[in-house]
This record gives structure tokens, sequence and C-alpha cells, in this order.
């Protein structure tokens, strides 16, 4: 028997200002989340089923970028968009372009196991979950009068990007202090400052102990973001991976994610150059994502937990089976 390990996230690249009533809830949910992969490990539930349950309990709440709450298109709509990886076989399913079903990462898993198909976007992704009696709702389920009133922001300053857990009022000011000034600390995404920026993806990498592996990832996209557009979290290879080795899933700029097929880099770095687990992470958020800000969690088929990002902040949390337990958002 090995020892189970779980790590959870749900973003990176955190404006340094967030009010402390919003990084306190944040820390909440992501310590509520973590809870409930633990409690299922403890109980011996396998890597892939802990994943799932983990993603859809953050997608459920609204704090972070996924399921209830996600980002808003240029039209006002959600299209959300999940993957998940099993370990064993590397088995994977991913779907884009939802508009309706509550938990995109549990028909992620019905594509993977119920499907000749390893993606399905759009209207087949929608016919495919009322086949399988997935549950659904309308489209407006997802969408908070915050966001609505930060997508009005968003389209006033002409952009997609922006960190819409900050309340109304400090938006403002943010996106008018980036007309004047391109820069926030120096710190730069996608060519906007961090103070406008966030992508709140979230996802979840477990070991169970039985030494199998799953990772799955969860997003709304980005807020104003045009319609159709697809980014890593889906992906397998960029977004999220899971081996024998490893299990990854990552956050961030998806572009960067993409070029750099991240989550597969990790592991590539273990098999090639036969890193460590932490020191495989290290070297792929720092080498390969080039000009690009993202950041990851992974764990490893014997207990390894890790996690990196080279931008200010990720919301994260871990825990393994000999007691340690951790949430955190800054270095």
């Amino acid at each position: 028997m090995g020892r189970w390990a779980i790590a959870i996230h749900g973003g990176a690249g955190v404006d340094p200002n967030l009010p402390e009533y919003r990084q306190e809830e944040a820390k909440r949910v992501l310590a509520r989340c973590l809870q409930v992969g633990v409690d299922m490990l403890r109980a011996g539930s396998p890597a892939l089923d802990v994943v799932e349950a983990v993603v859809r309990e953050l997608e459920t709440d609204p704090c972070f970028n996924s399921g209830r709450g996600s980002a808003l298109t240029r039209a006002g709509t959600v299209e959300m968009e999940a993957s998940i990886m099993d370990g064993r076989g590397r088995r994977c399913g991913a779907v884009s372009g939802v508009s309706t079903v509550k938990n995109p990462v549990s028909l992620a898993r019905r594509v993977m196991e119920k499907s000749p198909h390893s993606y399905l976007a759009f209207g087949g992704a929608e016919d495919f979950a009322r086949d399988q009696g997935l549950e659904v709702v309308d489209n407006s389920y997802f969408i908070t009068e915050e966001n609505v009133g930060m997508l009005k922001l968003a389209k006033e300053a002409n952009t997609i990007l922006f960190d819409y857990r900050i309340p109304l009022e400090d938006t403002c000011s943010a996106l008018a202090a980036a007309s004047e000034n391109h820069t926030s600390n120096g710190m730069v995404m996608n060519g906007l400052p961090i103070s406008i920026y966030a992508q709140e993806t979230v996802g979840c990498a477990v070991v169970d102990s039985n030494g199998f592996t799953a990772a799955a990832t969860s997003t709304g996209g980005l807020m104003n973001k045009m319609t159709g557009r697809i980014g890593d979290s889906p992906l397998i290879g960029a977004g999220t991976y899971a081996c024998n080795l490893c299990a990854v899933s990552c956050t961030g700029e998806g572009e960067a994610i993409i070029r750099s097929t991240l989550a597969r880099d990790v592991v590539a770095v273990m098999e090639y150059k036969g890193l460590p687990l932490q020191e495989a992470v290290d070297f792929c958020v720092k080498e390969r994502l080039d000009e690009g800000f993202a950041g990851l969690i992974a764990v490893s088929g014997t207990g390894e937990v890790a996690y990196g990002f080279n931008c200010t902040g990720m919301f994260r949390g871990c825990a393994t089976e000999d007691g340690f337990m951790e949430v955190g958002i800054w270095e």
C-alpha cells in the first residue's frame, strides 16, 4: 500500500491588494473542498472519484471561476470547459463550450468512460450530457450579479483579463490606473497588469493508497472572452495530465500553458531527466513558460506533493497521509 496525497488549486495570478476578507473567503472554500478529498482518501476512495468530487465542490461554489460563478463571454453567457485524466492507462475525457451542464467535470468523466471519444465540445457535449442524464440548468444559474458588473467594466476597458474578485469600486480604480501605467509591480500577464488579471481556474491532483493517480481541471475561462475561445484547462497535456509517475493540474495564462504543454512537460522531465517531483515542477515553471505566467499543482505516485508558480500568488491547498495539511495563497 502506498501513501495517499492530494493537492488542489483555485487559480494563479492574485492581486497583491486583494482584500483580506476575499482572501479568507477563498481559503475557507479551499479548506472545505480539500477536506472532502481527505475524507474520501481516508475512506479508501480511488483517485479518480476523489478528483471528480473535489472539483465538483469547487464548481458549485461561486468563489472561483468554474461552474457557478464562471467568467462571462462578450455575449454575457457562460462557456465552461473541463478535463479529467486517470493515471491508470492514461484514460482521459474533456469538454468545452458547455453552457447548461451543472458540473462540467462530471461530463468530462462521462466522455472518458461512456463514449468512444476523448473530447466533446459545444452542442455535441450538451447533447451527450442529456443522453447521460446529467443535471442541466439554465445558463443564468452560472451567472452572478458581480460578474455581470465586471463584464461591463471589462468591455469599457476593452480588455478580456482582469481580477473580478476585487470589489467593483477597486476594480474601477485598477482599470483607470492601468490605462495610465501599463505595469503593476512589474508583473504583466498577456500584456496586462496583474492588478486587473486573474483566471481562477480550479483543479485537483490525487494519488490514492493504491498508488493510482488522477487529475482534473475546470474553468469558465476569461472574462469578456470571444465566444468559442478554448483555453488550456480541457487540453490533455497542457492543463491536465496523469500517469503512473504523477498527476498535474495547471492554471494561469492559458495560451502560454498550451504553447508549453506544461502538464505533460512535468512528467517528461521526470521521465527523461530523472528529476524528483518538486524539481521537475520548478524546472518547468522556470524554463518552459517563456514570457508566460502560470502555476501548477502535482502529486507523485509515491505520495509527494509539489506546486510552483511564477506569478503573484496561487490559491492552493494540499494534504498527505502523514497528517500534513496546508492552504495558502502567497509564497
